[in-house]
């Protein structure tokens, strides 16, 4: 196996399938069975998810809304969608363990980074939510900040496409794929892969990021092969 423990970083709006809000189910059981048929082969998973399905705390600074407040119910859209991923992990009989980095103890553990360790080490799935516990921050930043805390080898970055290119793929027909660029060059050609913080968090700790398309069943697991699939960026 390439990688023995990975940090998988999911979106939100990939949860919608080609609904226009909220959760599809047959995108959530894909992401279940991609992630159960790698949890086999014996790989240590954390995940991290979005919430830009449901809210977004940027949406609510628009709408004149106080920004913190509107990051605080954006972690709650993260909990939503942690929710639904371990209730859908477990229906395939994946063991799975919900930290939360605001105490919400009927539904989930709090955040214990030796705990969360001890769950991988078992074997268990372990899915953070509520980003970082703290306004401002983004689930890129809580995926960085998590990885690094749990030692993962990676951050697998789910997406639509299959890495990261010159230009936007879905508009510019002309964009060619990188198969590897390091942080500095992604930097300096303004690459949108994460935001800042998180992508500085990544680059000091000397943590790689590999961007690939999770919509497609069958990647995940070539990836995890040591298939060259998406696009890494690394030190």
């Amino acid at each position: 196996m390439k990688y023995k423990r990975i940090l998988l970083k999911l979106s939100g709006e990939s949860l919608m399938g080609n609904k226009q809000f909220g959760i599809d189910n047959e995108r959530l059981s894909s992401y279940a069975q991609q992630i159960k048929e790698i949890h086999q082969l014996g790989v240590e998973i954390a995940i991290v998810i979005g919430g830009g399905n449901i809210f977004r705390g940027v949406q609510a600074e628009e709408g004149g809304m106080d920004r913190t407040h509107g990051d605080y119910m954006g972690m709650l859209a993260t909990m939503i969608n942690s929710m639904a991923l371990q209730a859908a992990l477990e229906s395939t009989g994946v063991n799975t363990r919900l930290q939360s980095a605001i105490e919400m103890k009927e539904i989930a553990e709090p955040f214990v980074r030796r705990r969360a360790m001890r769950h991988l080490e078992k074997g268990r799935v372990v899915i953070f939510g509520a980003g970082t516990g703290n306004p401002y921050f983004t689930t890129d930043s809580a995926a960085s900040l998590r990885a690094i805390e749990i030692d993962a080898d990676v951050i697998l970055k789910g997406t639509r496409v299959d890495g990261i290119y010159t230009a936007d793929p879905l508009k510019d027909p002309t964009a060619t794929k990188y198969d590897v660029i390091s942080f500095d060059d992604a930097y300096g050609k303004g690459l949108k892969i994460m935001d800042m913080t998180a992508f500085t968090l990544c680059k000091e700790n000397d943590l790689p990021i590999i961007v690939f398309d999770m919509d497609t069943p069958g990647k995940l697991m070539k990836l995890m092969s040591g298939e060259q699939i998406g696009t890494i960026v690394r030190n």
